[in-house]
């Protein structure tokens, strides 16, 4: 008897009108995080057509929990990985959507992040001789950056992400030393965040002005400073990559050997991490 009455106490405490508390749930959350993260390492080692598979069911996840912020973020880096698969028109869409959104919900540094992203991309065009993107035919897209500084100094990454476009811009419209200086302070801000990833690019980026303005000694050092941090994360494509540029400015010095072993070396790693038709173009150089 005992035994039922403890029982029927237990039934009727676990039927009590209290209201249940309910604990955060954040698995979708973290999910789309999750994704996001995977896809990003793989943009940043070439495989984009992966990363873009990954970050797909990332803005599912994203979407599906209606957090402004991932939303945001999940639609920049479709954007980039968009891009970098050579749809361009699908890429500014991502970006500026993201940008509005950001508007809409009160995320000023995230709707910068989106439009420097976007003037990024413009900036890229323009350099390959075209134009379009979000800026339409204006080649100086300085003014633009300008415009979103102050919303773009509320998060570090940010602040580095726009150093970084503005030397872009300023390489654009052949100011070497300034180039220079607002890619150094981009590279400030990612080793002071251990952001490895992000100052074997800024290193590279600063080795592509140096060779621009005629400065191959200066270029070499930048470039091997890149391949230094590429070696430490293995990021293959990133160490291909520089190699080539290597090749390239030993091409402008007229060092026809040194050059030759440089695309040589870009080609094996490219070949080895299975891009095969690049190195087959840099093998027929």
């Amino acid at each position: 008897m005992r035994l039922l009455l403890l029982f029927i106490s237990i039934i009727m405490l676990g039927c009590s009108s209290s209201p249940a508390q309910v604990v955060e749930i954040n698995a979708s959350r973290n999910a789309a995080l999750s994704q996001l993260e995977l896809a990003n390492h793989a943009a940043n080692r070439g495989r984009f057509s992966e990363a873009l598979s990954i970050l797909e069911e990332g803005r599912r996840l994203a979407v599906s929990a209606d957090d402004p912020e991932l939303r945001i973020r999940t639609a920049i880096s479709l954007g980039d990985i968009l891009f970098s698969l050579g749809r361009t028109e699908e890429a500014f869409s991502r970006w500026e959507s993201a940008a509005l959104e950001g508007d809409a919900f009160n995320r000023p540094g995230l709707a910068a992040l989106a439009r420097i992203h976007g003037i990024r991309g413009s900036l890229f065009l323009l350099a390959e001789g075209e134009a379009g993107g979000i800026t339409g035919s204006r080649t100086d897209l300085r003014p633009d950056l300008r415009q979103i500084l102050p919303a773009a100094r509320q998060d570090p990454l940010t602040n580095a992400a726009w150093y970084l476009t503005l030397g872009l811009a300023e390489r654009q419209a052949g100011q070497w030393a300034e180039a220079e200086a607002a890619v150094r302070n981009a590279l400030d801000i990612y080793e002071r965040n251990r952001s490895l990833e992000d100052s074997a690019y800024a290193w590279f980026v600063i080795g592509s002005i140096r060779s621009l303005g005629g400065n191959y000694g200066g270029a070499l050092n930048a470039l091997q400073a890149s391949i230094s941090i590429d070696r430490r994360i293995e990021n293959s494509y990133g160490l291909a990559t520089s190699w080539q540029a290597i090749g390239d400015v030993y091409s402008k010095m007229g060092l026809s050997d040194d050059a030759r072993a440089a695309f040589t070396r870009s080609a094996e790693i490219f070949r080895a991490i299975g891009f095969n038709e690049r190195a087959e173009l840099l093998e027929n150089i």
